[in-house]
């Protein structure tokens, strides 16, 4: 991305986790480098590109600018790239030691004197960069050159930054996620989240928002994920987003489903009833909501500042699942400060009986300059010292429960979240283990006995087709569960032919073809359409394979 009538002296990069995801922070900067921007280039890579190949591709893009001239990479670095980075910035400096590396993002905003690629970097640019990289970049290029080497971002009005949506290629459009926000910052102070340092949200000016927004939908686009850390913040603003996505539903309407697609995050105890009667005028499959519940326990609630009514929260779930057809994405955080095994359990289990689309398990991460970090001595947090500094035990949960978490949440995701197999999670969960120590019902619990069954069977919590799983299922409720065979064989069947798969799992061979020809469902689940769970998994399991081992005994 450049205008060509210049060689490019600025690179701006990212290493983004998948392809599908397009900078948003990227074009931003881009957008408001003035007069730079004829002489600045915008690049994105995937974590799984060889770094000498990155490398490579970057110094070519700069080689037409003179030897003399300075050249300069700003990288965003933030979690999920931090170590590829470095190794890449490493290399970068050893093949070209006069090249400036300038750094910015969430993950050098802070705790920047212990990080190694701060180190290795010219300059870091910590906080907002959108009006000081540029600025930067005016000094290095033509002087005086700045005397510091981390310099504090300037946050400034929003009305003073130009957007970057024009920036967003046909080739993004068509084939990536959108990233857009209406507002910046969250006003609560959640400490896991590097949102509390904010002072407050501040909102884009809305007609100019939306105009961009029209733009994008006249060039083609259709799936728009809002970043706003509180979309549901302000009623007004959040009801004309609504409708102007409404309005292309009726200039869409046909017979067919509307092509489109809406991410919002919001607040769960804020739905006041204007918001409630627009978010009902939507069809299926239009609008999702990312919920963070993350946890139900009012103590640890108040240990991490974090202001929810359970009981209005519970009440607005309950009437987003039944009074609506938006599709819900909650979230729950294993490992908060003071929270249990058995406290963790009964959150999880409030939140499957109200029946969410789905149940996101995140487990804590101590990210760089949150006031999470003030727990750590007198709550016993213990954290990997390496990306992503999840959580590795606490005074409330051992290691070996973080790890059995680990594995539950990726089963979980398999199985419940793919979206491949609600019919026989419904039969798996329908009734307690027996001998359950448990005096009341616990979907936890029922679940965890999976868990650890097929971490004993296999190993692994990847790698595995929707067809192993399908055999591995069939075989664990009706040897461990006593489940029938018949009752088993047709949950999964339902679930496999509704999942829009082709293969030929053992235990359905001979009922899956007569089946198809009457009753195959065209369309995958609405699950399906979100990036986590587009892959595909091409490993086989012979059930002759499959022996009894001992029970162990399971958090």
């Amino acid at each position: 991305m450049n205008s060509g009538l210049t060689p490019p002296a600025i690179v701006l990069c990212t290493l983004n986790a998948r392809y599908i995801h397009a900078s948003l922070g990227l074009r931003y900067l881009f957008a408001n480098m003035q007069e730079l921007k004829s002489r600045t280039i915008l690049k994105e890579y995937t974590t799984a590109k060889a770094i000498q190949d990155i490398a490579q591709d970057l110094l070519e893009t700069l080689s037409e600018t003179s030897t003399e001239g300075v050249q300069i990479i700003g990288f965003g670095v933030y979690i999920w790239n931090v170590e590829i980075t470095t190794a890449l910035v490493s290399l970068l400096k050893k093949l070209n030691p006069l090249l400036k590396i300038v750094l910015g993002g969430p993950e050098v905003s802070f705790e920047t004197e212990d990080q190694e690629i701060a180190k290795m970097a010219d300059h870091v640019i910590t906080g907002w960069g959108d009006i000081s990289f540029p600025i930067l970049c005016r000094a290095l290029l033509y002087g005086p050159r700045p005397l510091m080497k981390v310099i504090p971002g300037e946050q400034v009005p929003l009305k003073h930054l130009l957007l970057p949506y024009e920036y967003f290629t046909d080739e993004d459009i068509a084939h990536r996620i959108l990233y857009v926000e209406s507002s910046r910052g969250c006003p609560f102070k959640c400490e896991f989240c590097l949102s509390s340092l904010d002072k407050t949200a501040q909102p884009f000016d809305l007609e100019a928002f939306l105009f961009e927004m029209q733009k994008l939908y006249e060039r083609g686009a259709r799936h728009f994920k809002f970043v706003d850390r509180t979309f549901n913040l302000k009623i007004d603003v959040s009801i004309q987003i609504l409708e102007f996505f409404l309005d292309k539903l009726t200039m869409d309407a046909s017979n067919q489903p509307a092509n489109l697609f809406v991410h919002f995050e919001v607040i769960p105890d804020h739905l006041p009833d204007r918001l409630k009667e627009t978010i009902a005028k939507f069809p299926k499959g239009i609008l999702q909501f990312e919920i963070g519940i993350q946890s139900f326990n009012e103590e640890v609630q108040k240990r991490i500042s974090r202001k929810q009514d359970n009981v209005k929260t519970v009440n607005n779930l309950n009437w987003l699942i039944n009074q609506t057809k938006a599709h819900l994405h909650t979230d729950l955080i294993f490992g908060l400060p003071g929270e249990s095994w058995d406290s963790f359990a009964l959150g999880f289990d409030k939140l499957y009986a109200l029946d969410p689309d789905e149940i996101q398990l995140g487990l804590l991460k101590r990210l760089r300059g949150t006031p999470i970090s003030r727990h750590t001595i007198s709550l016993e947090m213990v954290y990997d010292k390496r990306p992503p500094y999840a959580v590795q035990s606490t005074s409330e949960v051992s290691a070996q429960e973080v790890i059995f978490f680990v594995r539950f949440s990726r089963y979980w995701d398999l199985i419940s979240n793919s979206g491949r197999f609600r019919s026989t999670l419904k039969t798996l969960l329908m009734m307690p283990l027996p001998k359950s120590s448990s005096s009341n019902f616990s979907p936890f619990e029922s679940f965890g006995h999976l868990s650890g069954w097929l971490w004993i069977r296999t190993e692994k919590t990847s790698g595995l087709s929707p067809e192993e799983l399908v055999d591995a299922l069939f075989f664990y409720l009706t040897q461990e569960r006593s489940f029938t065979p018949e009752e088993v064989r047709k949950a999964l069947l339902m679930d496999y032919v509704a999942s829009g798969a082709r293969s030929m799992p053992e235990v359905l061979k001979g009922l899956l073809p007569k089946l198809r020809k009457r009753d195959a469902v065209k369309e995958l689940p609405n699950t399906q359409r979100q990036d986590r769970h587009q892959r595909n998994h091409g490993i086989s399991l012979d059930l002759n394979t499959i022996k009894k081992v001992p029970k162990q005994d399971w958090p």
